[in-house]
């Protein structure tokens, strides 16, 4: 069987992937604190024909090898964190780290889970919680006769009651980082998991050791680049349409060979 027609299967199989996670960028382009992925390739084995610098006499050596290819594989997807655009939304739950770090959720089953998305609400018990109902870490509750709740840069908060107009502060919203926040799991809702290649979570106030500060009434916006997306999605168009031309060019010289011998 024609080698060209392997090699051409393995680039159509890339070009899907890359298809994939483009249309996964695009889907998530108003996101809240999305981060793009972009997909990694690695050539495959080669067929080594003659050997590179090998003997060609006993005096000499041949300048240059007979190396094959085999095509290609996807190696990987990497998360790039960015920093989205911040956008600004007047409501006091929603908040952005402006930086690194990343906010810390405790999850049904007691793991904890990391995430740029700051838009937060409020439970039956006044506990703020994510979208999907699972509080923030370290948990902060706000009374019943709250009239005002206030994050400053470093994640204190405080609160005024009805009556008082003392501000009380009722904790801290810590952030964490990562040396390695590409090797984080995404796990959807926004979510990320610790891994080993992620390394262990640095927890700290927000504004200390590198952390970034947290905004109130901000959001993040995703980081993905429209126009770019659009870009890699034509050439990627382009690659699987050559590769297909290679596809059809090598049938058409495998049903020469057998129409005419």
């Amino acid at each position: 069987m024609h080698a060209a027609l392997w090699v051409s299967k393995t680039g159509l199989s890339a070009q899907d992937t890359m298809l994939t996670t483009i249309s996964n960028n695009l889907a998530n382009v108003a996101t809240t604190g999305f981060k793009r992925d972009r997909p990694e390739f690695e050539d495959l084995l080669y067929q080594i024909k003659r050997q590179p610098g090998a003997q060609s006499t006993q005096d000499t050596q041949l300048p240059s090898g007979l190396q094959l290819g085999t095509g290609v594989r996807v190696a990987g997807t990497q998360k790039i964190f960015t920093q989205g655009s911040l956008q600004t939304t007047e409501q006091p739950l929603d908040l952005a780290v402006n930086g690194r770090g990343f906010f810390q959720i405790l999850m049904p089953d007691g793991n904890i889970g990391y995430t740029r998305d700051g838009s937060f609400h409020l439970d039956a018990d006044g506990q703020i919680v994510t979208s999907s109902g699972f509080p923030l870490e370290p948990g902060i509750v706000l009374p019943e006769d709250t009239q005002t709740f206030t994050v400053g840069e470093d994640g204190t908060v405080s609160v005024a009651v009805f009556g008082d107009p003392a501000p009380q502060q009722l904790g801290i919203v810590q952030t964490a980082d990562f040396i390695n926040p590409a090797g984080l799991q995404s796990i959807g809702n926004n979510l990320f998991l610790e891994t080993a290649a992620s390394g262990a979570p640095q927890a700290g106030n927000p504004g200390q050791n590198g952390l970034g500060t947290v905004l109130q009434n901000t959001l993040e916006n995703s980081n993905v680049s429209v126009v770019e997306e659009l870009v890699n999605m034509i050439t990627t168009q382009r690659a699987y349409e050559m590769n297909s031309k290679v596809i059809s060019t090598a049938d058409q010289m495998l049903q020469y060979i057998s129409q005419n011998l």
